[in-house]
Formats: C-alpha cells, structure tokens, sequence
C-alpha cells in the first residue's frame, strides 16, 4: 500500500513540476520524442519501485514499418507494462475525459494521443479518420481491442475498429498478449502487487491480404493468437 501511494505521489509530482517544461520544450522545437522519452523512462522506474517485474518476449515480430499493435485489456497496468516495451514512439487512443486535464492533455495531443468516447454517443469518425492519416506517416498505435478492461481477466471479444484502422491505412497488426496485470491490480483495486506480468508480441498479420468483407475473419485470426499467448486463467470461455 506505501509503495503505491509513493508511486502515486511521484507521478503527480512529475506531472505538474516537469511535464510543463517538457510541453514547452516540445512545443518550441515541434518535437516530443525527448518529452515521450522521459514519459516513459518515468514509468519504468515506477514499475521497478512497485516490484512488477515485466517479462517481454516476441520483440522481433515488430515489423520496421507502422503498424497497429492490438491487445487485451485485463489492468489500467497494461498501458505502464506495454507501452515502454514498445522500441519506439507510439500512440493511444484515451478516453476523452482524460484530455480535460491541463497541461497533461497538451502533451497527449503532441504525443499524437487520439481521444474516443467509449459511450459510443459521439462519432467516432474523427477519430479514425486521424489514426489513418498518422499510420500513413508512418506513426504506430497501441489500441486495447475489447473496449474496456475486462472485470476478471478473462479476454473478452475484440471490437472491429482497430482493425479497421489498419486495413484503411494499409498497415500490419502485431497482436499483443498482456498476462498477469488483473492479478497485480485488479479492476476497481488501488493497491499494487508485486509480481510478474508478461508482454508476448506475436507475428505480425499483413492487413492488406484481408478484404473488407473479410475483416470477421481477420478479427479471430487476431483473437487467436492474442488468446494463444494468454495464461489460462486469462483465456476466453
């Protein structure tokens, strides 16, 4: 429980002591990757001081090129376990109610964060829209594919979008398996325990070789091998 009210602590402390000078800097020099950076040299110190040790294997399987990485959702963990295992600089989707916070919705908007609403009441078309035109550039993304964390750790069935992302954008998906985050942190938990959580990369899918009628077909493809990676107890029923 000390250690994740000090990791907290820390964390707010960066937010509003650092990251303004960061956003500065970013925005004076149209460049946030030293902002991004430091984000995520940040974070792995903070999942080292709460012992989570993150076991990643598959790294090789990341293609040179943009691609969409889709995984499951078991912990607000699994964006600190994935994202700095990521050899390069990514964007989320985020909820909207995030990008209310100054400053902190600055840096997101730099950092090529995309916000959506999960209550499905505004159009999402903006929000695809933008994705595609980044992936075209060239600019990966990391998006949890269920929607929403799972309540037990179970997978539980994709959306479509994100592969409908890569499929406009003419991009491959690198299908992510996060392992052992509900049981370090738990949905609707505040404590942190130690333990392990392991990221797999598995062999990234060519989404140009999929018509858009076939996208069902892409989706299990994906399911399947996200679930294959998955421990048991994390497998889909």
């Amino acid at each position: 429980m000390i250690r994740t009210f000090l990791a907290g602590v820390s964390l707010t402390l960066a937010v509003f002591l650092l990251l303004p000078w960061l956003v500065l800097w970013s925005l004076l020099t149209g460049k946030p990757d030293l902002m991004y950076g430091m984000a995520m040299h940040l974070i792995r110190l903070e999942t080292r001081f709460l012992k989570v040790q993150v076991r990643v294997e598959g790294l090789e399987h990341i293609p040179p090129r943009a691609c969409v990485f889709v995984a499951n959702h078991a912990s607000n963990l699994d964006a600190m376990v994935m994202i700095p295992a990521i050899p390069r600089r990514v964007g989320i989707l985020v909820k909207r109610e995030l990008f209310h916070i100054p400053i902190f919705s600055t840096a997101m908007w730099l950092a090529q964060f995309v916000p959506v609403d999960r209550s499905g009441r505004k159009s999402t078309g903006v929000t695809l829209s933008t994705v595609v035109e980044n992936l075209q550039k060239g600019f990966s993304y990391v998006v949890f594919s269920e929607g929403t964390r799972s309540p037990d750790g179970r997978m539980r069935p994709f959306k479509l979008g994100a592969l409908t992302m890569a499929m406009e954008a003419g991009v491959s998906i690198v299908p992510v398996s996060i392992g052992g985050t509900h049981r370090l942190l738990a949905k609707g938990g505040t404590i942190v325990r130690p333990g392990e959580a392991t990221l797999r990369f598995a062999p990234a899918i060519d989404s140009s070789a999929y018509t858009m009628e076939q996208r069902a077909k892409l989706l299990a493809r994906v399911e399947a091998l996200v679930a294959a990676g998955l421990p048991s107890d994390q497998q889909p029923l």
